[in-house]
């Protein structure tokens, strides 16, 4: 959530910054809002320090003999029952304003960092670098077309069980989801994260801390009866993790990984990658989550961001790191880099991980401070998808074909699948 005082201050910054990602807008009626609200919490404060004066001189003058039902001190509890009515007016209407307000910024995004390439969409991304020997030819099979005719997956049953775009693992598939699941989880906490394993289930107010809510309420699932939805991503659940605390500075950074299944509704999707494991509406992935010290957060990018890589050079699959422009930055993110990672059955590079440094943004929606000495700071949030198992498991698959219909798997991950190839299955 972008900071009220700077709305109120410096609302050229926020105007120009919000440009860059191909939003208009106009901040003219809620800086009003914002000097509204701000004048009536100072009369507030005002009528306050008189309401307790008043207080005070009743108190003393009991205590100096006046009789309590004398026609001064009833004269001085009415000027106080007076001003502490003003004082209710004022807050209802104070918190009617700051609702308001609220409401109006939670709909605006994060501002894009100074470092982030200026662009419309994602044509405009930047290629920082790229990892491994991509394979090129016209002969490798898609994922899905490996997938089943070594028996890994039924979609067609999983219509029956929920609808399209829900994928059942089978036998040799679900080892591999599994093995894969537990070698991220392995990998990252050698790296000194906290595994975590959080509720899928969210309410709302998680959901907004994150920044998914309000405005892709239509892109997750939610349980009607309940405040409660089914989570698109364990950033959701980890940062409220320590939502409404205050985070000592020794503490920091905290680095937390977690796996989740995700459940996302892929609204406006359709007719896009109907076929495998790359868009569907649940998928299990593992994530990345860093709290930190604000003046540590871009080296902390820098990190979180080569972690996710490290899973794929073990995997040796080949991948290039994106910076996205400010076009196609996500909602809550002010810097992030795409990984995508390269599968030869589609000839083409395809997103495996967004790596995002959200700033504050997401620490002032959850209130979620750092305290130096007597003065706390808002801190600041990372995340990484390291990685989404699906299409892990798609890269492998297509990188990993061989002439004869087996799929090699690869070395680091042969001790969590038990062997190094996926055959056929006897019939």
């Amino acid at each position: 959530m972008l900071d009220q005082r700077l709305i109120r201050e410096n609302p050229k910054l926020i105007i120009e910054g919000l440009q860059t990602r191909g939003i208009q807008v106009d901040l003219g009626d809620l800086q009003l809002d914002i000097e509204k609200l701000k004048q009536i919490e100072q009369q507030r404060n005002l009528l306050q320090a008189e309401g307790n004066e008043i207080g005070k001189e009743v108190g003393q003058k009991i205590r100096s003999g006046l009789d309590p039902s004398s026609p001064e001190i009833e004269l001085l509890r009415s000027s106080g029952n007076t001003v502490k009515k003003k004082v209710n007016e004022l807050e209802e209407l104070e918190k009617a304003i700051s609702e308001k307000i609220t409401e109006e910024i939670l709909h605006l995004p994060n501002i894009p960092d100074k470092e982030c390439p200026i662009g419309k969409n994602e044509t405009d991304n930047v290629e920082v670098r790229s990892w491994g020997e991509p394979l090129e030819s016209k002969a490798y099979k898609e994922h899905w077309e490996i997938a089943e005719e070594l028996q890994l997956l039924d979609t067609q049953r999983s219509v029956k069980i929920a609808k399209s775009r829900f994928v059942t693992l089978l036998n040799q598939g679900a080892r591999l989801e599994r093995a894969l699941i537990n070698f991220m989880l392995d990998m990252h906490s050698k790296k000194g994260y906290l595994e975590v394993l959080p509720p899928v289930l969210v309410n709302t107010a998680s959901l907004t801390a994150s920044g998914q809510l309000p405005k892709f309420s239509e892109e997750s699932f939610r349980c009607a009866e309940d405040d409660l939805w089914l989570t698109p991503t364990a950033e959701v659940p980890l940062t409220s993790l320590h939502r409404g605390e205050i985070i000592p500075s020794e503490e920091l950074p905290i680095k937390y990984v977690a796996y989740t299944p995700c459940f996302r509704r892929e609204a406006g999707s359709y007719g896009r990658d109907t076929r495998g494991l790359i868009r569907l509406h649940q998928f299990n992935k593992v994530e990345l989550f860093w709290f930190v010290h604000p003046e540590k957060s871009p080296a902390a990018h820098e990190q979180i961001t080569k972690d996710a890589e490290s899973i794929l050079q073990a995997l040796e699959l080949p991948y290039r790191v994106l910076e996205l422009c400010t076009g196609d930055l996500g909602f809550s993110a002010s810097r992030t880099y795409d990984l995508e990672v390269w599968l030869p059955g589609a000839n083409a590079y395809r997103e495996i991980s967004s790596s995002s440094i959200c700033n504050d943004f997401q620490a002032r929606r959850s209130s979620i401070r750092t305290k130096e000495g007597k003065k706390s700071r808002l801190v600041h949030t990372l995340n990484a998808s390291g990685l989404a198992i699906g299409r892990t498991m798609a890269a492998i698959l297509e990188n990993g074909q061989n002439l004869d219909g087996t799929v090699s798997i690869p070395d680091a991950l042969v001790p969590y699948f038990g062997k190094n190839k996926i055959q056929p299955e006897a019939k």
